[in-house]
């Protein structure tokens, strides 16, 4: 078993593909194989026009993932760590790059590269149970799958350095008041509302929606000039796409639109 699950949803007009970490046994822990399969699927989904939104979720009731599988790395020397260094980097670049909007449905743990699966989201829903946490320098590491990097862009220097300095975790409540989820809801419901959320976000122009993510993750490092310029890029983009002219249509008809994602 590969320990990740692909799922297809249409929701209302919208196409939503879910990808299931699949290693509750585990408690979702990312091994090599896995992340593998995590690259792949990711890689598969990048160029699917009919896939519109991602939702990114986690078997099991206890976890969401935590990190690493530390006892698959303790067999391990130091050739064979850097070389799964390189398996990790890139099923988090795949699932990054993913042009599609992504929301994160958090449940129980999500420590380590957990917590990094969930920074790499543009949305991050979590239930009451949720439990963040970047606790590598507590075991002699760095985050090193976007943690220190992604913290800071999400939550701002000072807030991303307590948690990444002290490892400590951070419960639901406290994750959404610093910016680290977006949205807290009870036990058991994250997965629901992530979807819910991916159909609405499905149900709008492909071409849009594309364009609007890439200006902001493009735009959110750059200086404010080169960030409008981004923006600006995206816009034309957008502006001369048939998905346009078809939503226009679609408002002063009074209908739904078909979006053409073109």
């Amino acid at each position: 078993m590969d320990g990740v699950q692909v799922r297809r949803h249409v929701i209302g007009h919208g196409r939503v593909a879910e990808i299931v970490l699949d290693r509750a046994s585990a408690l979702n822990a990312l091994n090599t194989v896995m992340l593998v399969r995590l690259a792949q699927v990711c890689a598969e989904l990048k160029p699917d026009g009919d896939v519109h939104a991602v939702v990114l979720t986690a078997a099991g009731d206890r976890a969401f993932c935590v990190g690493a599988d530390l006892k698959e790395r303790n067999a391990m020397n130091d050739t064979q760590l850097l070389a799964q260094r390189a398996v990790f980097r890139a099923a988090f670049g795949e699932l990054l790059g993913l042009p599609q909007p992504v929301v994160a449905a958090v449940h129980g743990y999500a420590l380590g590269g957990g917590c990094e699966l969930a920074l790499c989201c543009d949305i991050v829903v979590a239930d009451e149970t949720a439990e963040f946490g970047l606790p590598e320098v507590t075991v002699g590491l760095v985050p090193g799958c976007g943690g220190t990097q992604l913290t800071v862009r999400r939550l701002g220097a000072g807030r991303a350095a307590d948690l990444v300095l002290t490892g400590r975790r951070v419960k639901a409540a406290e994750a959404e008041r610093i910016g680290l989820a977006d949205r807290v809801v009870p036990a058991g419901a994250a997965d629901a509302v992530a979807l819910e959320i991916a159909g609405a976000v499905a149900a709008n122009s492909p071409v849009a929606v594309r364009a609007a993510k890439r200006a902001m993750r493009h735009g959110w490092a750059a200086a404010l000039d080169a960030a409008l310029d981004i923006e600006d890029a995206a816009w034309r983009a957008a502006a001369l796409s048939a998905d346009r002219r078809e939503g226009i249509a679609a408002f002063n008809e009074k209908r739904a639109p078909q979006w053409l994602g073109e």
